[in-house]
């Protein structure tokens, strides 16, 4: 069940004049992603096949999502008037497919999948609620808040199910941990990259996965602060079974917001040399 219908918004209150042109194609690539999640609802399906309570739940969760990505589509097309919504996303469906049949988790394990799908909520309400506090623009800074609350009750909705199949699978902490940080490490794939490629890139011109992962990750990183990062922490210290509020929770948050300043400064460079800076933001 919906939480927030399109219609709830307040489109009317749209402020061209405090639109970021350096969020327009971080939210035109979002658009994407958000709206390709009725694929990702089959797949999950099709690997908790024998489970009929988790697949309503996936079936609800890709309602909500397809809602994020045309709220975001909305949004982008009021911000610039020549973007096609819906042709971007049939292209990007059309060059990044996932097997909607899978009949086994790609993480080993269905509390493993639970997991994974606990780090992607964890990393879209951090970035959701960086990106709206960050904007000025009330529409947008609307929509942002109405997805961020959607994917902190997504993350409680899969941590619920990863614990019921934990309590049979058993999984240890450090499986748990290993799973964690490889699908926090997957955000730079082809997902986010060709998402911004097929959302921003004019006809003709070629997918380099390089230069449109330098394009979002940079772009959407100059708007993190340690806070999100902090709260990101405590999130997957949760997921896996370690304290997260603890001493290590702390140092590690401060690790990661290291290692975001340090790839961001990185794609800030590579995008600079390529003749296409981006604006820091404050």
């Amino acid at each position: 069940m919906k939480h927030w219908t399109l219609e709830q918004v307040a489109w009317d209150r749209f402020d061209p004049s405090k639109v970021d042109p350096e969020v327009v194609p971080l939210v035109k690539a979002a658009a994407m992603v958000e709206r390709n999640g009725d694929d990702y609802a089959l797949y999950l399906k099709s690997v908790f096949r024998d489970d009929p309570d988790f697949a309503r739940a996936a079936d609800n969760w890709a309602v909500e999502e397809v809602q994020h990505g045309d709220a975001l589509g909305r949004w982008a097309s009021l911000a610039d008037p020549e973007f096609d919504y819906m042709a971007s996303f049939e292209k990007y469906r059309a060059g990044y497919t996932i097997d909607v049949k899978a009949d086994a988790s790609l993480r080993g394990s269905l509390t493993g999948e639970l997991i994974a799908r606990c780090m992607v909520e964890t990393g879209t309400s951090s970035y959701y609620t960086a990106l709206g506090e960050a904007s000025d623009e009330p529409v947008l800074k609307e929509i942002c808040r109405l997805i961020a609350a959607d994917e902190y009750r997504h993350f409680k909705l899969f941590y619920d199910h990863m614990k019921r199949y934990l309590a049979r699978e058993k999984l240890s902490v450090a499986k748990r941990l290993r799973v964690a940080l490889g699908r926090i490490g997957e955000s730079e794939d082809d997902e986010l990259a060709f998402a911004f490629h097929c959302s921003n890139d004019g006809p003709g011109v070629a997918y380099e996965h390089n230069r449109c992962s330098a394009g979002y990750m940079g772009r959407a990183m100059n708007y993190y602060r340690f806070r999100h990062i902090e709260r990101s922490t405590s999130m997957i210290f949760k997921s896996v079974g370690l304290n997260p509020h603890g001493r290590i929770a702390y140092l590690s948050a401060r690790l990661g917001w290291r290692l975001l300043c340090w790839k961001r400064d990185k794609f800030f460079r590579m995008l600079s040399s390529q003749g296409n800076p981006i604006r820091q933001a404050a």
